[in-house]
């Protein structure tokens, strides 16, 4: 990021720089441009210069000629005066110095008279170079007054271009310093990203080995545990249960709630429209209390009287298909077994309307047939004959269509899942038919109660009766516009709901796929509840790892503990084959013990006499006491009972029992040696596998670690290698930078020279005017 950063401020550097350097291309020609001018107009004042020089060196000549003709007009003046002083006293003077007086005179006349002549005409060239002096003088002034205000309007535009230039110095040196910042943050981070990259690559490595372990053992599992894909059958799919979205089920149950209150709403009007009609066939247009009304009537009252046995199971039909949609459940088509028993009410509620048609259209003829009728009471019930044969057709075919959306959950070959969002939106249509209709019945209702109610012969519960009439088919009216506007605001969901089933297949196939798969989802959600039991303290996680290293390396790994075991097994069957050995050893030794004791008490018996004779008569009783306790005891003390109750035994026997019993217990003392020896061999035996093992373990970490190093020096010299070509890049970077920041420091010296030039030149050349 910091190097695309850096990339792109370079590249706003470089534009700004091409358009300053443009900019600079544009100033340079104007200047140029202006210096040709200047150059003009500086040969132009030159020229005028030269001009001026030369009338004002005529004009001097011209003023010093004219003293020079005026000095020669007054010393003739003088003389003239002279002469004709001279002539007054010398009149007698001779008629040639008259003649000649005359003749100098009209030569002096000539003379004076070509010095006027010349003076004039020097008048009228001065006059005329003055005004040429004038008007030039003025020319000249204005276009140096032009040219001041350009000069003016230049060294405004440089001031602004130095201004502009030394802002774009500071702000590329300011960005200078960024960047050099910038690159030593670059520089930490990029440290920071090699160490990063280390550990990502211990932990990549680490996954890799997880996970490559973790998929061996899901493909182990699914070779041996998964005969078949079953999500590539649809038959079998639809038995697998979806994902439990309890949004979708929570979102259904609310919306089958706001149904259900609809739904209550509709059919409380409905039972109030049917009573209050009841009523007013009752009342209007003859009254049941003062005569019988027509027999079409009393059909018709009769029919309307059992309007709550077809409108209450409306409701519930509802009830039940509101608490049939649990959070637990999946409800799709397929699934709302319900919607079949509210499809049923609703058929029988509309051939409950069939049937008491034609008795209510009748009742509207009879109505217009009565004397009482007027012309505009017999349009408002030809209107409301129409309004109701519409209510009629709507409920039908209503019916027809909630009849289709309960086929998927009853018969799935009765509604292709194709048409499923046709008919959504034809109950959506239909029920906004059913509120204009109703709106229609209301209006019409209105204007034919209004006019009743002008009548003469209506009387107040007629009256009370349409109130009541009017105020059920306003309730009409406002449920089935709730409902209506609640479909349409729901109907895209509940198209997009229908594909809410088994992944990767379209849906459920049959209800009774959906009915198994609500088995096994209950089954699922019963065994997940067992499963939420309180877990047990889970170990450290240190000393789970102290525990690994101690099984692995203690005697008591699995192999070793199995080993023991079964030779623990074998050392118990061999045991129990000993101890039946030496019970039946000792049930043999018993019998004889009792035959020598009858055989003994038979010779004391016949020693002794009969004294003795009662002694043996009890010693029998004693031996079968004795007898009986010892096969009652445990088989280890079996053969030991004998010796105690061997009282009348001579020495001999004693003495055996005594070497028996020694023996027994070398036995048994060499037994416990063999089983100690055993037990110490099996454990040696455990010791050198575990040493084993954990030589074998050793060595494999050890390759492992090996491997893992070499692969951190190929990513440290990677990594270094990256690291020395991204400093060779910024350092180039810079560099370019620096090098194109003197470049443009060079080029705003250059133009601050020049305009320091133009400075001078137009100082000079305002100076020269001036002076001009």
């Amino acid at each position: 990021m910091a190097a695309a950063d850096l990339q792109g401020k370079y590249q706003k550097l470089a534009q700004e720089y091409s358009k300053l350097r443009a900019q600079n291309q544009v100033l340079k020609k104007g200047v140029v441009d202006e210096q040709a001018n200047s150059a003009a107009l500086k040969e132009q004042l030159k020229m005028k210069d030269q001009s001026l020089r030369k009338l004002q060196q005529e004009m001097d000549s011209l003023t010093f000629r004219n003293l020079q003709l005026a000095k020669r007009v007054e010393l003739l003046q003088d003389e003239l005066d002279l002469s004709e002083l001279r002539g007054k006293k010398n009149k007698k003077s001779g008629e040639s110095s008259s003649q000649l007086s005359q003749e100098q005179k009209s030569v002096f006349d000539e003379d004076l008279q070509k010095k006027i002549e010349e003076n004039e005409r020097l008048h009228i060239q001065f006059f005329e170079a003055d005004e040429q002096h004038k008007h030039m003088e003025a020319q000249l002034r204005s276009r140096l007054e032009t040219l001041e205000t350009e000069a003016a309007q230049h060294q405004a535009v440089i001031d602004g271009l130095t201004r502009k230039y030394m802002e774009t110095i500071e702000k590329l040196q300011n960005d200078k310093a960024k960047l050099e910042v910038k690159s030593q943050t670059l520089e930490k981070e990029a440290k920071d990203c090699r160490l990063r990259t280390e550990e990502c690559q211990l932990q990549l490595s680490n996954l890799h080995e997880d996970l490559s372990s973790r998929l061996e053992e899901s493909l182990s599992i699914i070779s041996e545990k998964v005969p078949f894909n079953d999500t590539k059958f649809s038959q079998y799919n639809a038995l697998n249960v979806p994902l439990h979205n309890r949004r979708h089920q929570l979102k259904m149950r609310d919306i089958a709630g706001q149904a259900l209150a609809f739904i209550q709403d509709l059919v409380t009007a409905l039972l109030n429209f049917h009573t209050y009609t009841e009523q007013r066939v009752q009342i209007f247009p003859i009254d049941s209390a003062i005569d019988t009304i027509s027999p079409l009537n009393q059909k018709f009252s009769q029919y309307l009287h059992e309007n709550a046995s077809y409108v209450r199971p409306l409701e519930e039909g509802m009830l039940r298909l509101f608490e049939s949609i649990t959070e637990d459940t999946v409800t799709v088509l397929e699934t709302t077994v319900q919607l079949k028993t509210f499809s049923e009410h609703l058929t029988c509620y509309v051939s409950f309307l069939r049937k008491i048609l034609p008795y209510q259209l009748k009742s509207l003829e009879e109505e217009c047939e009565s004397s009482v009728c007027t012309s505009a009471l017999r349009a408002r019930n030809l209107e409301l004959y129409s309004d109701v044969k519409k209510m009629t057709a709507v409920f039908e075919k209503l019916q027809t269509y909630i009849a289709l959306l309960a086929l998927p959950s009853t018969k799935p070959d009765g509604l292709l899942r194709a048409n499923y969002n046709s008919v959504l939106t034809h109950i959506a249509t239909i029920l906004q038919e059913f509120h204009d209709v109703m709106k229609d019945i209301s209006k019409h209702y209105s204007q034919k109660a209004a006019i009743e109610h002008e009548l003469p012969t209506a009387t107040q519960k007629l009256i009370t009766t349409n109130d009541c009439i009017l105020s059920s088919i306003v309730a009409l009216t406002n449920g089935a516009g709730k409902i209506a506007s609640f479909f349409n605001n729901n109907v895209d969901y509940f198209i997009a709901s229908l594909s809410y089933g088994p992944k990767a297949a379209g849906g459920f196939i049959s209800p009774l796929s959906a009915e198994c798969m609500l088995q096994y989802k209950q089954k699922a959600v019963a065994y997940m509840r067992s499963l939420k039991k309180p877990c047990l303290e889970s170990v450290p996680y240190e000393e789970a790892l102290a525990n690994r290293r101690i099984l692995l390396s203690s005697t008591e790994s699995r192999e070793g503990l199995a080993q023991q075991v079964q030779q623990s097994l074998e050392k118990i069957a061999k045991l129990e084959q000993e101890k039946e050995h030496w019970m039946l050893e000792a049930q043999l030794a018993k019998i004889k013990l009792e035959k020598e004791n009858q055989r003994m008490a038979d010779k004391v018996k016949s020693a002794s006499g009969a004294q003795l004779a009662l002694s043996t008569q009890e010693n029998p009783v004693l031996l079968n006491a004795s007898a009986v306790q010892d096969q009652e005891e445990s088989a280890d003390k079996a053969w030991q009972e004998p010796v105690q109750s061997t009282s009348l035994v001579p020495d001999v026997e004693s003495r055996e029992d005594l070497i028996k019993n020694h023996y027994m217990a070398r036995i048994v003392e060499l037994t416990s040696q063999l089983q100690l020896a055993d037990s110490k061999s099996v454990h040696f035996h455990a010791e050198c596998r575990a040493l084993s093992k954990r030589l074998s373990l050793a060595e494999k970490s050890k390759e492992s670690l090996n491997e893992e190093m070499k692969l951190a020096s190929q990513n440290i010299s990677r990594l270094q290698d990256e690291l020395t070509t991204t400093k060779r890049s910024y350092e180039d970077q810079l560099s370019m930078m620096s090098d194109h920041l003197c470049s443009m420091n060079e080029t705003l010296s250059k133009q601050r020279e020049e305009i320091d030039t133009l400075k001078m030149s137009s100082k000079g050349n305002s100076k020269k005017n001036k002076s001009r």
